[in-house]
């Protein structure tokens, strides 16, 4: 079982997240668009052991930090396979438009495909590729968790009109999210948390079929 604890690390609202597995001490940082020296202080008190940067996906207030906290506790950086480019194209990570500072192009140490996992501990966390706000964004899922990126927000979804981005893609990739059974809680990129039942019940996005085809 992991415990969550978030934090909003950037200007335009990125939730970040740090994940332990409770028996082994061995954590997990996700989307670290920025330094959060609370993060850190917490990270210390639990004993130091990072053992992924855990991106959903590209976009610079997600990854901004992801490889001076990799190379700060040696841990290794996980995104989807067909996101690797966001990690070395600024242009793609929209860091050099958007972002205070252009993003310093890094390699990723794994790729993920569609449902593959990894082990934080005791814990499986297995990865969606959920595309649509990017090309290879994904979600993680854990537990009763869902971290869910910018695929998924309380009452919303994410753009679809940046590099990479599709409409339909997105749609499908809120379908998918629909056809779990699961009432997972719903912790997004941005914004506040929610639970899965209650985004079908009131996102409007989750609550028409009209997306399916």
């Amino acid at each position: 079982m992991l415990q969550i604890k978030s934090y909003v690390v950037t200007e335009i609202g990125t939730n970040s997240f740090l994940l332990c597995d409770n028996k082994t001490k061995e954590t997990a940082i996700v989307d670290p668009g920025d330094i959060s020296e609370q993060m850190l202080s917490d990270i210390a008190e639990i004993g130091g052991k990072v053992k992924y940067i855990l991106l959903t996906h590209g976009h610079f207030d997600h990854i901004g930090k992801a490889k001076q906290l990799a190379d700060k506790f040696g841990a290794k950086i996980v995104i989807g396979k067909s996101e690797k480019d966001f990690c070395s194209d600024s242009q793609l990570n929209l860091s050099y438009k958007i972002g205070r500072e252009e993003i310093k192009p890094f390699t990723p140490d794994i790729l993920l495909d569609d449902s593959d996992t990894v082990m934080l501990g005791e814990t499986e966390i297995t990865f969606i590729h959920t595309p649509g706000h990017t090309i290879g964004g994904g979600c993680y899922i854990f537990d009763n968790s869902i971290l869910t990126g910018d695929t998924l927000f309380c009452g919303s979804i994410g753009r679809t009109d940046l590099p990479t981005s599709d409409t339909v893609s997105m749609m499908k990739s809120v379908q998918r999210l629909k056809s779990l059974t699961k009432n997972y809680d719903v912790y997004p990129g941005h914004g506040s948390f929610s639970t899965l039942f209650k985004e079908k019940m009131t996102n409007p996005y989750m609550s028409m079929d009209i997306y399916q085809s």
